[in-house]
């Protein structure tokens, strides 16, 4: 494993040279046991995604309304318990909290095979599960996002989040392609057993990691649930970095979501390419999404993370445009999987930079809550942009649902550019930053360790 450094690093600060050997990712076992248990379950999850909703259609033969029902019972919680959970990852033990979640989502997982093998499974059986696996979920990510700096050094966290994102490009990927053909060879209520046992392997994977830095909290008597919500957003809303990376992934996923709200169904029936193409362009998106977690280490030493969220940015709405000019055909099909894999490159790219910024930018004590910050505020807008995509739908049609999202997809470009953010060229925590590219202290005076 890294060496410890002998004194806390303050995020910006000068840091002395040294003769011992640059820290890195390759042998470390804590990391590499967080990165084998966090794709696990990611992997899992993915085969639930494919198998609950054939259980519920082909088995229980449910509804349209039903189905929507239980779609909005598994993403509620992203909602709902985001900014709760964020108090709980930054008073909690970190590790804890993980393992306990994930064999608790074990539990969950395998009410529905046991119901199935007992003869009553029900519609409100799947709702429940839905629910309460989305909640875990949440409580869980709350913290397994917010530890990584706690498990490397400061100059590791781009690399390690750039990892972790490829590692879920990939398991995510895997893990549809493997709940389709599971749920053909064994049944959908079967499968589920799989996603235990995937959780089950996560939970063993994070009762073997260790922190390098101490999870320090202020000291005194605990605040309220509500007043430890409103320290991590008002740290969020008045720091000159964080707000603008966070009010820039909030506006880009709702300007996102009006766009895929309507993605499949346009490629399907307007433009006519059936299950083949629109597997053809989702795979792309993959595929461009493992590219971009693995060179966005390198594009941030070249162009610094300011660079890097400006031209992923930029380049997202740009590779939009096809959509928008597509007409039915092999060609524009190339053109469409060609578009998603850069766009997916330059989202993700971004989105790795984005999170590693806010990491080493945040103090300790407040990782998660600043986190779930984020993480409430995309739900939420996710949440408005199908309402807002359909509203415009019903008005203009889908294809000006798409212009509509499309063109909004240019304003987190501007918020970059008028904010602090821009001038980023280093990533604060590696090397010297100059003291405007650095965000103040929690408390005037106050150091922050990482």
């Amino acid at each position: 494993m890294s060496t410890l450094p002998s004194q806390p690093v303050r995020a910006g600060a000068l840091v002395a040279p040294s003769t011992a050997p640059a820290p890195s990712l390759r042998g470390h076992r804590s990391f590499q046991a967080y990165w084998l248990g966090e794709s696990t379950a990611l992997v899992g999850s993915s085969v639930s995604a494919v198998a609950l909703p054939v259980v519920a259609a082909m088995e229980l033969a449910a509804t349209p309304g039903q189905v929507s029902t239980l779609a909005s019972a598994a993403m509620a919680p992203g909602f709902l318990l985001a900014l709760p959970a964020g108090v709980a990852g930054d008073r909690c033990s970190k590790k804890r909290l993980m393992v306990g979640t994930d064999l608790a989502a074990a539990a969950v997982v395998a009410v529905v095979p046991i119901c199935w093998a007992a003869g009553t499974p029900s519609m409100p059986v799947l709702y429940g599960v839905a629910f309460l696996l989305g909640a875990l979920v949440v409580l869980h990510q709350a913290a397994a996002i917010a530890i990584v700096p706690e498990l490397v050094e400061p100059e590791l966290v781009p690399d390690a989040n750039a990892r972790v994102m490829a590692a879920f490009a990939v398991a995510g990927s895997a893990g549809t392609y493997i709940g389709t053909a599971a749920v053909s060879l064994l049944g959908a209520a079967r499968c589920l057993l799989l996603d235990s046992a995937s959780y089950l392997i996560s939970a063993w994977c994070a009762s073997r990691i260790s922190t390098v830095h101490a999870d320090r909290r202020p000291a005194g008597p605990r605040p309220t649930m509500i007043t430890s919500i409103r320290e991590g957003m008002a740290h969020v809303l008045r720091d000159p970095l964080q707000r603008p990376l966070v009010l820039t992934m909030a506006y880009h996923a709702f300007a996102e979501g009006i766009v895929t709200t309507y993605f499949a169904y346009y490629l399907l029936t307007e433009l006519g390419y059936g299950d083949t193409g629109l597997g053809l362009v989702l795979g792309a998106v993959g595929v461009g999404s493992l590219v971009g977690a693995l060179v966005a280490g390198q594009l941030v030493r070249r162009l610094g993370p300011g660079g890097v969220l400006l031209v992923g940015f930029a380049v997202y709405p740009m590779c939009g445009m096809p959509l928008l000019l597509a007409r039915s055909g092999h060609g524009w099909l190339i053109a469409l999987v060609a578009a998603s894999v850069v766009k997916a490159v330059a989202v993700t790219a971004a989105a790795s930079t984005q999170r590693s910024l806010r990491q080493q930018l945040c103090p300790p004590h407040l990782q998660s809550r600043v986190q779930q910050t984020s993480v409430w505020l995309v739900a939420g807008a996710r949440l408005l942009a199908t309402a807002a995509a359909g509203a415009v739908a019903a008005v203009a049609g889908v294809w000006a649902a798409l212009l509509t999202g499309t063109v909004l997809l240019l304003g987190p470009v501007a918020l970059l550019w008028v904010s602090p953010v821009r001038q980023l060229k280093v990533m604060p925590g590696t090397t010297t930053a100059p003291p405007e590219q650095t965000s103040k202290p929690l408390h005037e005076g106050g150091d922050r360790v990482h």
